[in-house]
């Protein structure tokens, strides 16, 4: 039986420690992972190194989160992405994004580690078959 590919995962978040952690946290579980601390980090990182999920936080400096993961959803369609922010204004951000067609989930900070790793996996599940 060959051996499972390892999921690729994308951390950005400018808190360092947050995103290296994160990072560690899913290498440990068994992810290749990899971490940006700018929008535009992750987008260098994306056109070299696609990953299949990227795992964003909301406010970021220049670019924000949501604004990312618009942009990588037109760019990069095979990339899942999951949200996460601790700040007030995510609601704001959500509501404007929801005004131009695009939803996401975001998971509020801090995310225990179990909840964080359940997400991903759920978001890197095969969609069901139907018969």
């Amino acid at each position: 039986m060959p051996l499972q590919e390892k999921k690729k995962l994308l951390v950005v978040d400018d808190e360092r420690n947050v995103a290296d952690t994160l990072a560690a946290i899913f290498a440990v579980h068994g992810y290749e992972c990899r971490v940006a601390y700018s929008a535009e980090e992750a987008l260098q990182i994306v056109v070299q190194w696609a990953p299949a999920l990227a795992i964003i936080d909301v406010i970021l400096p220049a670019m924000s989160g949501i604004d990312l993961a618009i942009l990588l959803g037109a760019e990069h369609p095979s990339i899942q992405v999951l949200l996460m922010s601790g700040q007030f204004l995510t609601g704001t951000k959500l509501q404007e994004a929801a005004k131009h067609g695009h939803s996401f989930e975001i998971l509020a900070k801090p995310v225990p580690v179990p909840e964080m790793l359940a997400a991903a996996a759920q978001r890197l599940a095969p969609p069901l078959q139907q018969h």
